[in-house]
């Protein structure tokens, strides 16, 4: 009788900790990992900070070290790319014509860069930041470079320009909305890191939009945009978000929609498929009424383990985990936790001008997320009121003389 086998397609976060959950719930199938970058499961945040600045070597962003995957009886495939899942017949197809069996299949395939569609985007030292390949090129590049462009104040685009400046180098980020972070930051977070980011000397344009990227065979020369800046740069980022890479879930009849659809407990419509992480449209309780599609690290994580744990055959559990999330951006550490809306009221928690403080944000009498800027302690207090449900007021959120450490249930009492 043939081993019962755990395919998982992705080596990213998700995957690698199916795979590692699995075995720690003592799982003794075969579990095979194929990713279609070259190296062993590795860290993705580190690669726009530390990585970046030279604190960080390739082997210390892999997520374990290359011999633990033997070491546990886990199949690695790095290098290629699964092009075909054949569910009658519960088989994945390899690019280099290889077929495997599975008995369970995995989707991680997490998400690609989005491409920037205007003329010289192809150029020399136009770069993207989300693998480790692409890292290094960029680590390369940074030695030599007098002033880079970023294209898009999101995570990426802001942990890039704060790593760049660090090291000396002239940076200007371009994006179309009219403040950082607009579609994860209240406006009111956003003001306080646009301050404090151009206090680090970045210069930061809004409302407008790249129109082309000048240059020849040497490289990116400028960037001229549609309102007829033309701003000099030896290096421009492209960060102007991701794509999920559904391709392969929609070829084979697996409903697609901003992701892989799954239900609560992120099974696919085939009962023999699961999907997780970046790539995985879920419900989730703390965005009712739609479907989401988190990309971040615990999401990744929690969701792998979620998925694992009904592998084993353990009383199904819906996934319904608090989304939080967190970017070092230089100095600035932001982390957020629950699902903000446009209709939220935004109340802050700090002194005026600071760059420690929080903004609390409430639908109604309800709260329902809270970002938190260098205030590490209280980001954990706020994941419990939320998680919990705890009744907070914005009157009492507004007060800094208030305890709301005070409003969290007392422990039990010894007996």
């Amino acid at each position: 009788m043939a081993q019962p086998t755990v395919v998982i397609i992705g080596a990213g976060q998700a995957g690698f900790q199916v795979a590692v959950s699995l075995r720690e719930l003592h799982y003794d199938g075969r579990i095979v990992v194929i990713g279609d970058e070259p190296h062993a499961p590795y860290q993705r945040p580190p690669l726009s900070k530390i990585y970046l600045l030279g604190e960080c070597t390739d082997e210390q962003l892999l997520l374990r070290p290359a011999t633990y995957y033997a070491q546990h009886g886990i199949d690695l495939i790095t290098g290629k790319r699964a092009v075909a899942i054949d569910r009658s017949r519960r088989k994945v197809a390899l690019e280099d014509d290889s077929v495997i069996d599975y008995d369970h299949l995995v989707l991680a395939m997490g998400a690609r860069n989005r491409p920037l569609p205007v003329p010289g985007a192809d150029l020399p030292n136009v770069c993207f930041l989300r693998t480790m390949d692409e890292a290094a090129a960029l680590k390369a590049r940074l030695s030599h470079t007098k002033s880079a462009v970023v294209i898009g104040a999101g995570f990426i685009g802001l942990e890039f320009a704060a790593s760049a400046r660090k090291q000396g180098i002239d940076v200007t980020v371009l994006d179309v909305a009219d403040r950082p972070m607009a579609r994860a930051l209240s406006k009111t977070m956003s003001a306080v890191f646009m301050r404090e980011h151009e206090k680090l000397g970045i210069k930061l344009r809004f409302k407008t939009q790249v129109m082309h990227l000048l240059g020849g065979p040497e490289g990116v020369s400028a960037v001229e945009t549609v309102d007829g800046q033309v701003l000099p740069a030896d290096l421009v980022v492209i960060g102007i978000g991701v794509i999920p890479n559904v391709d392969l879930a929609a070829t084979c009849d697996l409903a697609v929609e901003n992701g892989i659809v799954v239900d609560e407990f992120l099974q696919t419509s085939d009962p023999y498929i699961s999907a997780v992480g970046d790539i995985a449209a879920h419900p989730n309780p703390y965005a009712p009424g739609a479907r989401v599609r988190l990309e971040s690290i615990q999401n990744a994580s929690d969701q792998a383990r979620c998925v694992a744990a009904r592998i084993m055959g353990q009383q199904p559990a819906a996934y319904d985990a608090l989304p939080w999330f967190w970017s070092t951006q230089g100095p600035l550490k932001l982390q957020m936790a629950g699902m903000p809306a446009a209709d939220c009221e935004e109340v802050f928690r700090g002194e005026p001008g600071g760059s420690v403080c929080s903004v609390f944000l409430f639908r109604g009498d309800k709260l329902v997320c809270v970002e938190t800027l260098n205030r590490p302690a209280e980001h954990m207090l706020a994941r419990k009121l939320i998680a919990q449900r705890i009744p907070v007021t914005p009157q009492q959120v507004a007060d800094l003389k208030f305890d709301l450490k005070s409003l969290l249930p007392k422990p039990p009492a010894a007996a």
